[in-house]
């Protein structure tokens, strides 16, 4: 499999986090790269604060903590449990092992596939093989999920972060650090948009088997009442075409007959695969994107690679796995373990990324 950049930027880091100082070029002979291709990931990483530039050379920041140790070679091991390695959480599963890398901290991780049911083994088996603190992304599909599949996590002996997760207010695990993205924030800035373009209250068309599904629901209703706007109908379940072939066209005979009747010329969609399928049949049945619908996607992951590129909310994935990691560290690696510090809920704004469908 080829090594894309962010495996090859992992790379780089170990290399300049054990020597300390090298030269570019060198970096391109132990890399196996050109130079120019050094080059350039160097000016990236440079740019991203991870490393100092000097003189055809590049140094481990002090900043970053001492140089000489290998990652994983002295510093904290960590465990990431997280309900898939692809789609979503590639990004989310990326971003928490280049910080673990940059913190000189091991990074182990153990996926779900979203059974709920085996989430409290996997991570009995991340603590087995040697992590001193958790990430966790339980496989929570539904609603009852945290009370029915969440007590275990609050009895846990090491350090935890919730990662893209919340327990229930006043819930035993209110009390965890957590790092999340607030999609309410992604769903507000997705209908403000579109009433700005001069659309009324957008149809919201998405799933229910999802933590962000029931957020990106919650955050429609609240934005809704924000702008002082009424939905021009109701929520639309949206479904995959392999699961539900027929829950997928039902909605989107829901959406056509909308658009149709003058109800809606403008949409909000949760997911990206189910919105580009969406676009798809709305074409068939006459209905064209933005022509007839102004659409946006929500999770942006292959939105951008529509036949009409999608405007998309993306939520800053790589980043929530950044930060997570660097709590969870800092927590291992403060002075004082047992110090009564505040446990932290980090909420990361999501973005959007405008494209041909508005």
């Amino acid at each position: 499999m080829r090594e894309g950049a962010a495996e090859r930027h992992d790379r780089l880091l170990n290399l300049v986090r054990e020597r300390g100082t090298v030269r570019v070029s060198d970096l391109a002979d132990r890399l196996g790269v050109s130079p120019v291709t050094a080059r350039r990931d160097v000016e990236a990483l440079a740019a991203r604060g991870l490393l100092d530039r000097v003189h055809g050379s590049v140094s481990w920041p002090e900043r970053q903590g001492p140089a000489g140790i290998a990652p994983g070679g002295g510093g904290p091991v960590i465990g990431l449990l997280a309900p898939a390695a692809a789609y979503y959480f590639a990004e989310v599963i990326r971003g928490a092992h280049e910080a673990a890398a940059r913190l000189g901290a091991r990074l182990i991780l153990r996926v779900s596939d979203y059974r709920p049911e085996d989430d409290a083994a996997h991570a009995a088996g991340l603590l087995a093989a040697g992590a001193e603190g958790l990430l966790l992304a339980p496989s929570w599909t539904e609603p009852g999920h945290p009370d029915t599949y969440g007590d275990w996590i609050a009895r846990l002996p090491v350090p935890t972060v919730l990662v893209e997760r919340r327990g229930a207010p006043g819930g035993p695990l209110a009390g965890l650090d957590r790092v999340c993205s607030d999609h309410a924030h992604g769903v507000l800035i997705a209908v403000r948009h579109l009433v700005g373009l001069g659309h009324g209250a957008p149809l919201l068309v998405a799933r229910r088997d999802s933590p962000t599904a029931t957020a990106v629901r919650a955050g429609y209703v609240q934005a809704l009442g924000l702008l002082g706007l009424t939905a021009p109908g109701p929520v639309i379940d949206s479904a995959s075409p392999e699961r539900d072939a027929e829950g997928f066209e039902e909605a989107a005979r829901a959406v056509h007959a909308a658009v149709r009747d003058g109800r809606a010329t403008a949409a909000l969609t949760h997911n990206d695969e189910d919105a580009i399928r969406l676009v798809r049949r709305l074409a068939e049945r006459g209905v064209r994107v933005p022509g007839d619908l102004a659409l946006i996607t929500y999770d942006d992951e292959v939105a951008a690679l529509a036949d009409t590129p999608l405007t998309a909310v993306a939520p800053p994935k790589r980043e929530v796995g950044r930060c997570a990691a660097e709590l969870l560290v800092e927590r291992l690696t403060a002075p004082d373990r047992d110090a009564d510090e505040p446990r932290r809920h980090v909420e990361l704004l999501p973005r959007l990324r405008v494209r041909s469908s508005t």
